[in-house]
């Protein structure tokens, strides 16, 4: 059995900042929607307290999690151990967007490295914290970042990257509003 906290300790905090990748899901109110789950990586999670957490959310194909959240505020992040002693911690909470064009987001933003491809910001309350033993989770060897995000973004430069989001952001897949600009 794992251990349930209130919010994130020292053992938490140690864990969490030593992942090279973590994982979003979240989904409609509506039962016949669908749940989404999203691999994160790069430089992108912040511990900003010990109950709160953020993220930063880049240009992508999809907007699921941003339209869940502006609907019902439900997320849990998990992250596992993909190398040493096997461990999983999930944080429930209540998640919030706060986009590009948005005052906060500067703000926010200097808790990250500067990432041109960020659409907004993903900060989480948290509620629940709970970590299991992580026995199945396979061995991998992390060999680095991908860089192709980025290069597509520097490609698309800013006007670009508005376009994108305008066609492909502004409703998830089951017709929910998505990013606002």
């Amino acid at each position: 059995m794992g251990t349930i906290r209130s919010q994130i300790d020292d053992a938490a905090r140690k864990f969490i900042e030593a992942q090279k990748i973590f994982f979003v899901a979240s989904a409609p109110l509506d039962a016949n929607g669908h749940v989404n789950l999203s691999p994160k990586g790069l430089d992108s999670f912040r511990i900003l307290g010990p109950t709160t957490v953020a993220y930063l959310d880049f240009n992508g194909s999809g907007v699921e999690t941003i339209a869940h959240l502006k609907e019902n505020g439900r997320i849990v992040l998990m992250f596992c151990a993909f190398q040493g002693p096997p461990d999983i911690f999930r944080l429930y909470g209540n998640g919030r967007v706060v986009e590009a064009h948005q005052a906060e987001f500067a703000e926010l933003a200097t808790s990250f490295p500067a990432f041109e491809n960020a659409r907004s910001i993903i900060v989480v309350e948290i509620t629940r914290i709970k970590d299991s033993c992580g026995y199945g989770v396979p061995l991998f060897k992390h060999e680095g970042e991908r860089t192709q995000l980025q290069a597509w973004a520097r490609h698309r430069g800013a006007e670009g990257l508005k376009a994108y989001r305008q066609e492909k952001n502004r409703r998830s897949i089951d017709g929910l509003p998505g990013v606002a600009e």
